[in-house]
Order: C-alpha cells, then sequence, then structure tokens
C-alpha cells in the first residue's frame, strides 16, 4: 500500500484541503511541470479531494498519480449537473494523463438532408456544417443504405450534383436515365413544383426522426381525400407508400411505439477500458446509436464513467444534429437538458444525471429488452475490436485465450506449454496412452507421444496414467527437457489425482536419491520446482462432449462459459489427445490382429508372408504344404527355412503334454 505522505509537498497539499470549501466543483491536479494530470468532478469539494492525501491506495495507477501531484486547484459551481459539464469540457480541452480518455477512432455514416435547391438524400461520413441536416450516425451501414433505397423508391428524389436554382433550369438541362425510367421525378427540367418536392422531404425527415405514426395518420387521411374525389390512380399511389412505410415500421421497431423519446445507454468494463453504448428511441424504434470507448487510468468507479459518457454523447446527438468539437466545448448544459428526453435507462445509477434528467433501471418488460439490446452492441464492440486487432497480428489471440487460463485459474505464468493425457483399451486389451502438446495454444504434433503399457494388466485406467506420467517427467527432468506450465487431464477429479501422484512419486525416487548423496542440493531444489506443475481436469458429458474445466485443491469448476473463444481452446485440447490415444490404440489393435506365425520366422519378410497367404489362403495350410510346392512361390532357401521352422515347432513338447513337465 502506497500512502500520500510519501508525497514531498504533502503538507503544502493538506494546507489547500483544509481550506477547500465543502460544496458542488471541479479539482484539477497539476505535476511539477505544471501540466494538468487529473481534472475530477465533486460533489462535496473538500471530501473528495482530501480522500486522495488521507487513505492508503492499494491500485498502482493511483498510488502514482498521487505521487505526481505538485499542485491542485478547483472551481465552485453551482450544481452536480455544472460540475460534470465543466470537468467534460476541461478533460476535451487538457487530455490529462490520468483521465478517462475517448478513444473515437472509428466514424460511422449519417444519412445526409442536403441543403440545397431540391435536396438531395445520401451516405456521408464528413459532416459540414453548411445548415444541411444529418442524422444517425448508423452503426450498421446496411440499414443506412436500405433507407436511402427506400426514400428513392418512395419519392424519387434526385441523386444528381446539378445546380438546381430556377435560373440553371431555366437555361435547360437535359433529363437523365432515371427520369426515363421513373426513378427520379424531374426537377431538372421543372416536371415538378419546388413545393411538391419539399413536401416529400419533409416526409423524409419525419421518417429519420421516427415520427412514422404521424406521417401514416397524415397519408391515410390524403389517400381517404383522393379516394372521396375519384382520383383512385392517386390513391393507389399514397397506399403504395404507405405499405412501404408499414413494412419499415415493421422491420424497425424493436419495443412497443407507445416508448418513444428515451435515450438508452449500456456500459461494459475490463482492467483499461471502459465502454459506453447508445440508443435513441422514438417510438419504438432505434433512430440514433453511438458507442464510445474510454482509456482508463486510474480505477475511476463506474458511475463516474458513464455520467461522463451520458453528457458526451448527449451533448453529440442534440435534436439529431451532429456538432463541431468546438460547439460541443461550449455548449450549454442547460439547453442541451430541454431538448433532449428526460427519461434515461441505464444499467445502473450514474454518479450524476444531467438537469432535469431522470435515470430509470428497468428489471424486466420492453425497456428491459432495450437496455439488453445496448448491452449486447457494447459487448460486440469489444469483439470487434479484438478480431481487428487479431487480422493484424494473429499471434495476438492465442495469447488473449492463455492469458484468460492464467487469470482463471491464477497460474503462477502464462501457459504457452500445455501438456495432456489420455488412455484407450478395449476390455484390458492393447492398452496405450498419450501425451499431446499445446505451444502458444497452437498443437505441437511433432512432441506428441506414444506410450505402451508396461506395468498394468487389464483395464486399469488410473494406474495405466500413473505409469505414463512417472515415465514422462522422469524423462523430462533427467535430461533436462522444458516440463509444461500446466497439465490437463481427460478425466475429472479422479485422473486429476493420478496425475498429481505420479508427479509426487517421481520427486520422491530424486529425494531418495538426494538422501543417498546421488544429487546435490541445488538439484533437488531444481527438481522440485521443475516438478511443482498446476494440474487441471477436462469434464465430458454424457454424449462425450467438454462439459467444463476443474482446478483446484480440492478440485472445483472453473467458470468457462461454452461457446467461448476460450472453451473452444480447452475443446481443441480434449478432442486432440483423445483422437491421438484413439487412433495410437487402434493401430496396435489391427497390427495385432494381423500377426501370424510367419512373423516369427528369421528370413521371411512381409512381402514374402504376403504371397504365401494370398496362394495358400492360411497358415495351416501353408505348414502342411511339401518343400516343392513352397520353393515354387519363394525359391528353395526360404522353402527350406519354413520347412525347417515348422518341423521345429512341431518336435517342441506343449505345457499340456507329459513330456513338457
Amino acid at each position: 500500500m502506497v500512502q500520500a505522505k510519501d508525497n514531498p509537498r504533502y503538507e503544502y497539499l493538506m494546507g489547500i484541503v483544509n481550506i477547500m470549501p465543502e460544496s458542488p466543483g471541479v479539482y484539477r491536479y497539476y505535476d511539477a511541470e505544471g501540466t494538468i494530470i487529473y481534472v475530477g468532478k465533486a460533489k462535496n469539494l473538500k471530501r473528495r479531494v482530501s480522500s486522495y492525501f488521507t487513505k492508503e491506495h492499494e491500485s498502482r495507477r493511483t498510488a502514482n498519480l498521487v505521487r505526481q501531484i505538485h499542485d491542485l486547484k478547483y472551481v465552485v459551481v453551482n450544481t452536480e449537473n455544472d460540475a460534470l459539464n465543466l470537468e467534460n469540457r476541461m478533460i476535451k480541452a487538457h487530455q490529462p494523463k490520468y483521465n478517462v480518455m475517448l478513444k473515437d477512432g472509428k466514424t460511422y455514416p449519417w444519412i445526409c438532408v442536403r441543403n440545397e435547391a431540391f435536396p438531395r438524400v445520401f451516405l456521408t461520413r464528413t459532416l459540414v456544417k453548411d445548415g444541411s441536416s444529418y442524422f444517425g450516425p448508423y452503426t450498421n451501414v446496411m440499414v443506412a443504405k436500405t433507407l436511402v433505397e427506400l426514400f428513392q423508391q418512395l419519392y424519387h428524389v434526385r441523386t444528381c450534383s446539378l445546380n438546381l436554382q430556377q435560373a440553371m433550369i431555366e437555361k435547360g438541362y437535359k433529363p437523365c436515365l432515371k427520369y426515363h425510367i421513373e426513378k427520379c421525378v424531374g426537377p431538372c427540367i421543372g416536371k415538378v413544383s419546388r413545393e411538391t418536392y419539399d413536401q416529400g422531404i419533409e416526409e423524409i425527415k419525419q421518417i429519420l426522426r421516427g415520427h412514422t405514426a404521424e406521417l401514416m395518420s397524415n397519408l391515410k387521411g390524403q389517400m381517404q381525400q383522393k379516394a372521396e374525389l375519384w382520383d383512385f390512380e392517386g390513391a393507389e399511389r399514397i397506399k403504395l407508400r404507405i405499405q412501404m412505410l408499414e413494412g419499415y415500421r415493421t422491420r424497425n421497431n424493436i419495443v412497443p411505439a407507445s416508448i418513444s423519446d428515451v435515450d438508452v445507454f449500456a456500459y461494459d468494463e475490463e482492467d483499461t477500458s471502459a465502454i459506453v453504448s447508445y440508443f435513441h428511441i422514438v417510438q419504438g424504434a432505434v433512430i440514433s446509436s453511438y458507442t464510445i470507448e474510454y482509456k482508463k487510468q486510474i480505477d475511476e468507479p463506474k458511475e463516474d464513467v458513464l455520467a461522463l459518457g451520458i453528457v458526451e454523447l448527449r451533448e453529440r446527438f442534440e435534436e439529431g444534429q451532429p456538432k463541431s468539437k468546438h460547439e460541443q466545448d461550449g455548449a450549454s448544459s442547460k439547453a442541451s437538458a430541454t431538448t433532449r428526453p428526460v427519461e434515461l435507462i441505464v444499467p445502473f445509477e450514474p454518479s450524476i444525471l444531467p438537469e432535469g434528467c431522470e435515470a430509470f433501471v428497468p428489471q424486466r418488460g420492453d425497456k428491459r429488452k432495450l437496455l439488453e439490446l445496448a448491452e449486447k452492441n457494447c459487448r460486440q464492440y469489444r469483439i470487434d475490436q479484438l478480431k481487428q486487432q487479431e487480422k493484424l497480428n494473429p499471434e495476438q489471440r492465442q495469447t488473449r485465450l492463455l492469458t484468460e487460463i492464467q487469470k482463471q485459474l491464477g497460474l503462477p505464468k502464462l501457459p504457452l506449454h500445455i501438456e495432456s493425457f489420455d488412455n484407450s483399451n478395449i476390455s484390458g486389451s492393447d492398452p496405450v496412452a498419450s501425451c499431446i502438446v499445446f505451444m502458444n495454444g497452437k498443437p505441437e504434433k511433432k512432441e506428441y507421444r506414444k506410450y505402451n503399457i508396461r506395468s498394468v494388466v487389464g483395464s486399469d485406467d488410473y494406474a495405466s496414467m500413473h505409469e505414463v506420467v512417472m515415465r514422462r517427467y522422469r524423462r523430462l527432468v533427467e535430461e533436462r527437457l522444458e516440463v509444461p506450465d500446466l497439465i490437463l487431464a481427460d478425466g475429472g477429479v479422479g485422473q486429476m489425482g493420478v496425475i498429481k501422484q505420479g508427479l509426487a512419486d517421481v520427486l520422491h525416487q530424486y529425494l531418495l536419491e538426494h538422501l543417498r548423496g546421488e544429487i546435490s542440493e541445488e538439484r533437488m531444489a531444481e527438481v522440485r520446482e521443475l516438478l511443482d506443475i498446476p494440474v487441471g481436469g477436462l469434464v465430458k458429458d454424457g454424449h462425450h462432449r467438454t462439459r467444463q474445466l476443474l482446478f483446484g485443491d480440492p478440485p472445483a469448476a472453473v467458470d468457462v462459459k461454452q461457446g467461448s473463444s476460450l472453451f473452444h481452446l480447452l475443446e481443441h485440447i480434449q478432442d486432440e489427445v483423445h483422437r491421438f490415444a484413439i487412433t495410437f490404440h487402434r493401430q496396435k489393435r489391427s497390427k495385432s490382429q494381423t500377426h501370424s506365425a510367419l512373423d516369427e520366422i528369421p528370413g521371411i519378410g512381409p512381402k514374402t508372408k504376403q504371397e504365401l497367404l494370398k496362394k495358400f489362403k492360411s497358415v495351416k495350410r501353408i505348414r502342411a504344404a511339401t518343400i516343392e510346392e513352397l520353393q515354387t512361390f519363394v525359391g528353395p532357401a526360404k522353402a527350406k527355412k519354413l520347412v525347417e521352422y515348422f518341423k521345429q515347432q512341431d518336435s517342441e513338447p506343449t505345457p499340456d503334454s507329459p513330456s513338457a513337465s
């Protein structure tokens, strides 16, 4: 633990703390060069700042911050909300070393309704402050493209970049192909009035804002009016538009339309990063969504990071319009609060809420469904990051999985070298065992080993595994070869116990040698360290599939989520050791089944054996054949060896005959 008294400026800093007010505000820590290294907010300035200098800090990063504080300053504000907004602006302006840092490298597309005569509607990743309307951003590009295509089908908006001021239209343009195939209403040649075109643009904006219910109601009224005036063609066109909008609403509404004007925030964190995902809901549909990541420098409470994320995201998407960085930094929190939803759906209460807002933590129902969807986006954002990093560095995925194993099992070092054992026999016949090796999370097949069981008679898997473990690690230690960082038994508690006993018995052998003076004290210490290998067990279910990982003393199940990358790695290890053992056992059993008396005759090789069996069909017929019949196929020399061998076999007494006793 590190105490603030280790800071040489402790007395000076405590002098400032003691006179600080007990009111909301923002404090700043400076290093010896006068650089701001941390900005924080507080409901009670004196209480919050004094906690840095009166408590012991177990966190290494917080301790480093406290040691580097050379000076501190503070600003008093009226409310907690003002403190939150001021902190957000100061962090963005100064980028302090120990604050959470916004990582915002990913640019999502927006739908732009261009500020021009006869506006165009298109996708863009560049936001220009020219009076155009921007909607989004859209994390799913296909959704954005589908919307733009829908608008072209519904309203036949233009896609060209012609200057359509009235004077230019009067000069005369030549209509393009899209006009001729009825994909554009032809504003360039005056085929549609400005008012009619702008009405369609306003309807597009309503759809993008999520206000489809009002639009549908208006369209139904227009359709009814045209039908009453016997304009059935016009009514049919509006009916088709209503049907397309209804299809769009059905696809996009994830909760009932009664849930409207709600902001949803989800949160996910790891040791050094935090992710905040945002949804803006209008009439049951997601209108805007975005995900941001913060790089954590010290152990900031999740409530503080979530509060910071809420302010950042609500500022960005005020009234559905993007804001420049300059505008974001100078935005008034009060103005923002009056134009944004007052209900926030959150996974837990943030430390401070924007002014006028109310937080709601749903436990069930449609709002819980919205929160779960936002949380899913948080997790997917992290998965996408990992996949992108692993594309650039394929070894990173394996390192991540091994780090996760080390963390889950509390191993002293990264398990770069993993070994696993399995036995195979049928009713005790042809017993074998196998050892497979995984290096850096991948099979190292040249290091695989096969074992014929020597000391065990019958079907005794525990005794067989004990023999193989002793043989394996006695040899590795004797030859000073690399031992594994982790051993995984293909089985549960029993197999784990046998492997541990095998390691203990190898150590006992060396201990006896040490007592007899055959090895030195230094070598004995080295052997103890080498044989101190963690042992886990991979348990299968009734369908012979990997079910769980056991570890510890006594062994207990380790929480590994089925279907995760780590689970698949463990599953691969268990499947591979089982496959290798079964393959070896089949090879040995096949060889024993094809063995015959001909294999025992010197000078009779596999090719000769094959020719004899092909001709005579069995060993019994070969034994009964004359030397003349044999030498026709194998020559006189081999025929003589065959006859002499069988005569010798016939002359030897059997164990049950009188002469044998």
